[in-house]
């Protein structure tokens, strides 16, 4: 399934500013709103519906609201686990037939776990909606839940953790290494991959409780995007989902981070790291509030696209490294997460350069931040670059129906997918300051170097 790379927040550059992102006299033009339609089932399933005539095709995503947090003590790694077992087979449909299924019909699907939610999602030619919920439904229902599939995929997770992290330079850094360090509750600081052993102590008893409890429709949210009919997709919803049973009484997790007062450090050695690389993790203000948005602002103006601040000091000025990265939730964006999050900055540098003088550019520049209002050229840029990421979201069914099922989890309201630019329009230069002041001061942070096994000198 699908996994973020090394220094994932490179890949949230800047996109191109859409046409429709400003009008001829140079003021910004909003979106059309997003069609919303949202309705609870009475077993809970939370059903968000979103036409968009564009292309003649359906995107189906099913959403559970448990993700690499919210995972039994002593079996770290499970929600991860679980993710493949969801493609092992269910009532109706044996092992790979639901890949053929959709295969066969010119569509294409995926899953993956994420820090708050677990998702499956399929594409298919409009005409064929009717047979992706269905099939979506089947699996909901019931898994097919076997020893063989359990110790099959027990295997195939191991060899995804030794690929990606364990046997991967830089592998999980920053975006599993630095929460480990950062946070103090054992749900957002534990290792959310899972400790090998505690993945081969997984029962079938486990799994089947597991999925009783978090695969039920009262933790769920079904999104279509697409081209079709609202009334005649609700009319199957309904049909194949309407009539599944609630799940039994989800249990309670506190989540919350307690403030940070004391800055934090911590060095790990990666032994197929060629260079030393540097993560600082700041903890965010909480989701929806106006400090929140202030740092999505504060994101764009800091450490997205070449014109930065950061990557202006680090790379351009400075030469300490090639690249600078980071952004708010490394595995997705500021907007499809729930829980604690950290802002997060991330680079590779040679090793003649200490991490603490890196660490002393990046605080000349929170330093300017803190102590001068934002310019009005830099607050138009920074609006642009985020209504530019919006809009590159919300350009594809995926990114569309990614934010509805976050919102409709989360906030059990999808339509706040409309309501994101006015919150941004209502950022100003004050807010910004006071926020950087908060949090980005440096006992808010953690630090996290990595030093690599064999200690080499060069150029980038």
């Amino acid at each position: 399934m699908n996994r973020s790379p090394l220094l994932l927040g490179a890949l949230l550059v800047t996109c191109a500013i859409p046409a429709a992102a400003q009008n001829r006299g140079g003021a910004p033009m909003r979106m059309d709103p997003i069609p919303v339609q949202y309705e609870r089932l009475p077993n809970g399933l939370r059903v968000v519906l979103s036409p968009d005539r564009t292309s003649p095709t359906v995107t189906v995503m099913v959403y559970y609201n448990v993700g690499f947090r919210l995972e039994p003590r002593e079996r770290t790694g499970f929600a991860h686990l679980f993710e493949h077992l969801m493609f092992q087979g269910s009532g109706n449909m044996g092992k790979m037939e639901y890949a053929r299924l959709v295969q066969n019909n010119g569509g294409n699907f995926n899953g993956s776990t994420r820090f708050d939610f677990t998702n499956y999602f399929q594409q298919m030619p409009a005409h064929m909606l009717e047979t992706a919920l269905w099939s979506e439904a089947d699996r909901m229902r019931g898994l097919d839940i076997t020893q063989e599939n359990l110790t099959n995929q027990q295997g195939v997770v191991k060899n995804e953790v030794r690929v990606n992290v364990l046997n991967q330079p830089y592998g999980g850094f920053p975006w599993l290494d630095l929460p480990q360090y950062a946070n103090e509750n054992w749900y957002n600081a534990h290792n959310f991959y899972g400790d090998l052993a505690q993945l081969d102590a997984a029962t079938l008893e486990d799994v089947r409780d597991f999925f009783r409890t978090f695969y039920a429709p009262n933790n769920a949210a079904l999104v279509v995007v697409g081209d079709f009919d609202p009334r005649e997709a609700m009319r199957w919803v309904r049909q194949y989902f309407g009539d599944i049973p609630r799940g039994p009484a989800l249990p309670t997790f506190d989540i919350t981070e307690p403030r940070q007062t004391a800055e934090k450090r911590a060095t790990r050695e990666d032994r197929l790291a060629p260079r030393p690389a540097l993560a600082l993790g700041y903890k965010m203000p909480a989701r929806n509030t106006p400090e929140y948005y202030a740092m999505g602002m504060i994101d764009a103006i800091m450490l997205q696209g070449r014109d930065s601040r950061l990557y202006e000091s680090l790379v351009q000025r400075a030469g300490v490294t090639s690249g600078v990265g980071g952004g708010i939730n490394l595995l997705g964006n500021m907007y499809n997460y729930n829980g604690p999050m950290l802002w997060t900055i991330n680079l590779i540098h040679d090793a003649n350069r200490s991490s603490d003088s890196i660490v002393a550019l990046i605080d000349a520049e929170i330093a300017a931040l803190v102590n001068a209002p934002i310019d009005d050229a830099t607050m138009q840029r920074a609006r642009v670059k985020m209504r530019s990421q919006l809009y590159n979201v919300l350009g594809s069914q995926f990114g569309k129906g990614d934010l509805l099922a976050s919102f409709a989890l989360f906030d059990n309201d999808p339509a706040r997918i409309n309501r994101l630019e006015e919150e941004l329009a209502r950022v100003t230069p004050a807010l910004i300051q006071q926020t950087a002041r908060e949090y980005l001061r440096n006992t808010n942070r953690t630090i996290l170097t990595l030093t690599p096994g064999a200690q080499q000198t060069g150029g980038n």
